[in-house]
């Protein structure tokens, strides 16, 4: 039976015992510990958002599945409804809401078409095509990493530059210009970042990609955006604006959330040393590996979405028009789901997580990623099977004002 709780439409004040959202984190690798409570004790709860929207947030792990898939939930960023995890002005609003309209603010069908456009630059036998230069990637960077110390940052030497040098060399764009987008990238998923400082990072980041399409428009180049350039002269899946709004959600989206997870994953290790001596003592368990950490970090925490009609949530009703938030960190961490879920585990680790997503919008780079961080962490701990911290955990200036969360820098030694 539906239990009935008072309305949130959006908008709407809800009361002062309205949590904001995101919880708070204390510093360390895990999520909110207030999210242990709320799978307990109320597994959809009303937060309210940066935009001032209060939304419905659920955090249990069968939930969020269910969630994901249920096509009365939309990603439509123009809906009134829609919650912004980020304060916005109007016109950033509705600038969000353009570049999301290339790919991941749409519903099905009009986000079939698109993905289907995609989805071939990264089937696993494409990406396993990439692995030797991925490979010379990670051995380049752990060689500056060990010219620079120790201690070095390895933020700085490894976590950024190899999914960043990845990715511009997939998609066509010069990694030469890293400084300039990487800048800009920060202002956008920054939560506390002024809308009008964000409104001008995105108006620039934008401005950079229109010169690079209409570039590649004038003469095709081998790589993703070129290739999709050229497929879209007889698809005309999408316009010069749509390509340009897909550029930058491809580069924004996968070059902070590896990183974010090269850094975690690695801290997550260095302080779990007998989950480390089963890397190394298992180097060929690197995807089980991977797949644990993905879970027990929680890079990515919400996946807000709008409901388009009534629906019901664990006895919750859920009514048209209001906003819902859907915690990967929370429901990654479903003791019903997942045994000991606090506990990191390699030897067992698993992909039932929901570390990129469920349903259609599941992320459509996760193979990509998940070779990266696989190579990565190979060349890392084979190279420098002595590495650790060179700070303690409780000193490092953990992302705590960003959708991404991570480290700013981490200093390590071998």
């Amino acid at each position: 039976m539906s239990v009935e709780r008072p309305s949130c439409p959006a908008g709407a004040g809800g009361g002062d015992a309205v949590p904001d959202f995101p919880l708070g984190r204390a510093n360390g690798i895990g999520p909110p510990r207030g999210y242990e409570a709320l799978r307990r004790d109320e597994p959809v709860s009303r937060v309210r958002v940066a935009d001032g929207h209060v939304a419905w947030l659920v955090t249990r792990f069968e939930d969020a599945r269910r969630v994901l898939v249920d096509s009365r939930l939309s990603a439509d960023r123009t809906h009134p409804g829609f919650p912004m995890l980020e304060p916005v002005t109007p016109q950033s609003r509705r600038n969000i809401a353009a570049v999301a309209k290339s790919l991941v603010g749409l519903d099905p069908p009009e986000h079939n078409v698109r993905r289907r456009m995609l989805i071939t630059e990264f089937t696993f036998r494409r990406i396993q095509r990439l692995r030797p230069y991925i490979r010379q990637v990670a051995d380049d960077s752990v060689d500056a990493l060990v010219a620079a110390g120790p201690p070095a940052d390895l933020v700085a030497t490894v976590s950024m530059p190899v999914p960043l040098m990845v990715l511009c060399t997939l998609l066509g764009i010069p990694y030469a210009d890293r400084e300039m987008f990487k800048a800009r990238t920060a202002d956008m998923v920054g939560q506390n970042t002024e809308p009008r400082q964000r409104q001008r990072a995105a108006a620039e980041l934008r401005a950079y990609m229109d010169e690079l399409i209409t570039a590649k428009e004038d003469a095709p180049t081998d790589d993703l955006l070129g290739r999709l350039v050229v497929n879209n002269r007889t698809t005309r899946a999408f316009d010069h604006e749509l390509i340009v709004g897909l550029a930058m959600t491809l580069l924004v989206a996968g070059y902070e959330t590896t990183t974010g997870m090269i850094t975690l994953g690695v801290a997550d290790l260095l302080t779990h040393p007998d989950q480390l001596a089963y890397l190394t003592g298992h180097p060929e368990a690197v995807e089980r590996v991977v797949e644990e950490l993905l879970r027990h970090v929680g890079v990515i925490d919400a996946m807000p979405r709008v409901a388009t009609a009534d629906i019901e949530v664990a006895g919750t009703t859920i009514r048209a028009g209001e906003g819902v938030i859907v915690s990967f960190a929370s429901a990654n961490r479903d003791h019903h789901a997942f045994g000991e879920p606090d506990v990191l585990d390699v030897e067992n680790g698993t992909r039932r997580h929901i570390a990129f997503g469920y349903g259609v919008h599941q992320c459509i780079g996760q193979n990509l990623a998940r070779e990266v961080l696989c190579t990565t962490f190979r060349v890392l701990f084979d190279r420098l099977p002595g590495l650790k911290l060179a700070a303690s955990l409780d000193d490092l200036e953990f992302k705590k004002d960003t959708n991404v969360y991570g480290i700013e820098t981490l200093p390590v030694a071998w």
